[in-house]
């Protein structure tokens, strides 16, 4: 039985004097107890189709929205929801239809407790439940998302939760009144695998209970071959292709469908890596790095513990190779890599790049040999300053440090800088926000490129990129690791990009190294506990 039909779905914006076709002539159904995955990239149109669906567009600049979608619940006449009033359709959202968006964060109130949120959606949907009853199923759905002690957390703020337990409150929000379909907007997409693996099961198990249907929007098909049964595939607003998973996967027809799949860290053509990895003298080179940080408490903010982010870390980096720093949310990998660049001033062991000790240099001495040590972010939005153009963004580094004779001389080494990360010259005179994340993600290599380093930190620089984009800047980097020579730490929680990108690879948890050696043995055969959870949590297409 059709849960859901969508016909000739179009959703127009005007922006100035531009029309924006987000969902442009878009059809699909959706079968009662199905799970239908639309993928693309970003800007594809697949959150504005699940925003039409739920009738909350922005009506501010919404130029057109027509088309047919016809809804039947259980038991009920199928209703075209593009129709129903405002007051209508609150009575669909939640109870028949619900949503979980990607941030959860942004979709929780930041001034009640999980359990008074939860609360207040049954309570609009199931007005006759007595308190003690609406309580209970509460209770009930938040054991359902298998969240830890629910007792003591319903009294928790969401600033208390991680991100995982934050995104099965969601879940247990949506499922609290026990709609027919659930829209899932990206809900795995900033979690950890092992976390996001938790969370695929648990919302395969609560639709296999219940018998809802699911429309799950992602880009990782990784994570289709999983949990979709049909898969439909979007492009500038347009969907071109749909069809079961297996063949979309397999047998993709459309060009773009291929494009997509041909992108995948897994499908890239391997690069040559060093015949013998770990002859060569190591350039940065750690010994029992700590950081520490303090945890104070009580009205005179005594230390009463510390939090061991480093705890005890020995790890030596080939010149001219990539290691790879795996590990969870809060294992510490971001905070060893600013350690490595005293971003974050370390608590005791010593940091040495080519036998010199960095640990020991002053602020001054340190600041002259920032150039030889640099470090891409993984938001480059928030590490771009707004106010300076592209020009000003990687000229002023060199003008810090004395690179080029004069402000052309600096403008025809931006030019260059620019080209290698294959960006056009134009490119000078605009500012960050008026490009989009892969640009972003090129203009901070090409600053981090400005000052000519040896050693680089890569931090999660495509954890938010599509596929294809991806897979550009990843080859991008092994040209220019080729080129100059560069050695690079690249932190990431993705083994795709991985086995993919590095020589070597380091698992972090808790502070500590658990294993390490060359990528292709830690990948194929881990020999830490820790190291195989994380490798069997990994969504993998299946050849």
């Amino acid at each position: 039985m059709i849960l859901l039909s969508v016909k000739q779905l179009r959703t127009w914006f005007r922006h100035q004097a531009q029309v924006i076709k987000a969902v442009d002539e878009v059809s699909f159904e959706i079968a009662r107890g199905e799970t239908f995955c639309l993928v693309g990239e970003s800007g594809s149109g697949k959150s504005i189709t699940a925003l039409s669906i739920m009738q909350l567009l922005p009506q501010s600049n919404l130029q057109q929205h027509t088309g047919e979608i016809r809804f039947q619940a259980e038991g009920e006449a199928p209703v075209d929801l593009a129709s129903l009033s405002e007051a209508a359709m609150q009575q669909v959202r939640g109870g028949k239809i619900a949503m979980i968006f990607q941030e959860p964060m942004s979709s929780l109130n930041p001034v009640f407790t999980i359990g008074e949120q939860i609360l207040e959606a049954v309570r609009l949907h199931f007005s006759t439940l007595s308190e003690a009853d609406a309580w209970q199923r509460v209770m009930q759905s938040l054991a359902a998302v298998q969240l830890p002690d629910p007792e003591t957390r319903v009294h928790s703020y969401p600033h208390q939760l991680s991100g995982g337990q934050r995104q099965r409150v969601m879940i247990a929000m949506a499922m609290a009144c026990e709609p027919d379909l659930l829209i899932a907007d990206e809900p795995t997409t900033a979690l950890d695998v092992t976390v996001q693996r938790e969370i695929l099961r648990l919302m395969k198990a609560l639709q296999q209970r219940t018998g809802m249907a699911m429309l799950f929007i992602t880009h990782d098909f990784g994570v289709v071959s999983q949990i979709a049964d049909r898969v439909g595939v979007m492009q500038q607003g347009k969907l071109v292709e749909i069809g079961v998973t297996e063949q979309i996967i397999h047998r993709p027809g459309h060009a773009y469908t291929q494009s997509l799949i041909a992108a995948l860290p897994e499908n890239l053509a391997l690069v040559q890596k060093h015949d013998v990895v770990g002859e060569q003298a190591p350039l940065i080179k750690l010994s029992q790095l700590q950081i520490h940080f303090p945890v104070r408490k009580g009205l005179f903010r005594r230390v009463v513990d510390q939090v061991r982010a480093v705890d005890g870390v020995d790890l030596a980096i080939p010149r001219g190779q990539i290691l790879a720093l795996v590990g969870e949310s809060g294992s510490g990998k971001t905070t060893l890599g600013r350690g490595i660049l005293r971003l974050t001033e370390p608590t005791a062991g010593q940091v040495a790049y080519d036998d010199t000790d960095i640990t020991q240099m002053n602020r001054a001495q340190l600041r002259r040999f920032r150039r030889h040590m640099q470090i891409i972010f993984q938001d480059p939005i928030a590490s771009l300053n707004p106010r300076l153009s592209i020009a000003g963004i990687l000229t002023e580094p060199m003008k810090v440090h004395g690179i080029g004779e004069n402000s052309e001389a600096r403008l025809e080494i931006a030019r260059d800088l620019l080209s290698q990360v294959q960006m056009e010259e134009e490119t000078l005179w605009r500012y960050p926000h008026e490009f989009s994340g892969g640009q972003r993600q090129r203009i901070g290599i090409a600053r981090a490129l400005s000052l000519d380093p040896s050693f680089i930190v890569c931090d999660e620089i495509t954890s938010a990129l599509d596929v294809s984009v991806q897979a550009e800047i990843l080859r991008m980097l092994l040209e220019l690791r080729a080129r100059r020579g560069l050695t690079l730490l690249f932190i990431t929680h993705n083994i795709g990009v991985v086995e993919y990108v590095s020589d070597r690879t380091a698992v972090m948890y808790q502070g500590k190294i658990v294993e390490q050696g060359r990528t292709e043995d830690i990948v194929n055969r881990p020999s830490h506990r820790y190291t195989r959870q994380l490798i069997a949590a990994v969504p993998r297409v299946p050849v």
